[in-house]
């Protein structure tokens, strides 16, 4: 689906409003700068190949604020990789992030449990970053009423097979033996192949890519068995995920 440039800023500055205003009225200057179309040189935004695309890195590639080598906090990422998507879109605006604190509470600790299991920080902090984009380009889309009616079904869909997954997570920790690497790597995959299916026509290759690379880390069946082994150094990881996860089944509930 392509927008031209006026229609899909039109829809995003919507998808702002209100939440703008927090930024605003705080005493601490927001962690970003405003981005305007009058900050650009005459003519970038309309040269730019990519310009139509989700995917595309108009802020480029540029390395985010740590406190030290260790440091990591996934509402960074997230601010981050917002305004890479909305920096051009924005006129005398600022993006606020798409993810909630407890989601972010919980992507901090996959981020900890992954960087524990693959010994690799870098590839730790890709994963997670895959992640965060893919959330909040699918966000995106769906607050600004981008997918058709066979593709609302498929977010129906995805929801009762992501409940399923995180309940099917929960119990395998609180139930001691039950856990079945097999069962679970299947529910993820099926969440991909979901996932997939409902971007098909709104995100690039590139995307693609990066949901394979999330959910094909995380459906591993080596990468589930460590974290759920019982006397593992990932179990103390796995208790404050449940945890998390127990947090969002109960607000669900509530709504």
């Amino acid at each position: 689906m392509i927008l031209s440039k006026e229609g899909f800023e039109c829809i995003l500055l919507q998808s702002l409003k209100g939440q703008i205003q927090r930024w605003c009225s705080g005493t601490d200057p927001p962690p970003f700068q405003s981005v305007t179309l009058q900050d650009q040189q005459p003519g970038t935004f309309l040269k730019s190949p990519n310009r139509h695309n989700l995917s595309a890195p108009v802020w480029g590639e540029e390395k985010l604020e740590t406190g030290g080598p260790d440091y990591f906090s996934s509402k960074n990422l997230a601010l981050q990789a917002q305004k890479k998507i909305l920096s051009k879109m924005a006129t005398k605006t600022m993006a606020n992030m798409l993810i909630d604190d407890t989601s972010s509470e919980i992507f901090d600790e996959l981020y900890k449990v992954t960087k524990e299991h693959t010994r690799n920080k870098k590839e730790a902090h890709k994963i997670m970053k895959d992640l965060i984009k893919v959330a909040i380009k699918i966000g995106i889309l769906y607050r600004n009423n981008q997918f058709n009616q066979e593709e609302l079904e498929i977010v129906d869909k995805f929801r009762k097979k992501l409940n399923q997954t995180a309940m099917t997570i929960v119990s395998f920790y609180e139930v001691e033996y039950t856990f079945d690497r097999n069962v679970l790597a299947e529910l993820l995959n099926e969440c991909k192949d979901l996932v997939h299916e409902l971007v098909d026509r709104h995100l690039t290759p590139r995307s693609h890519g990066r949901i394979n690379h999330v959910f094909n880390h995380f459906a591993d069946v080596e990468f589930l068995t460590a974290l759920y082994s019982l006397d593992g150094d990932c179990r103390p990881y796995l208790k404050k995920i449940c945890d998390g996860i127990n947090k969002l089944l109960d607000e669900k509930v509530k709504t």
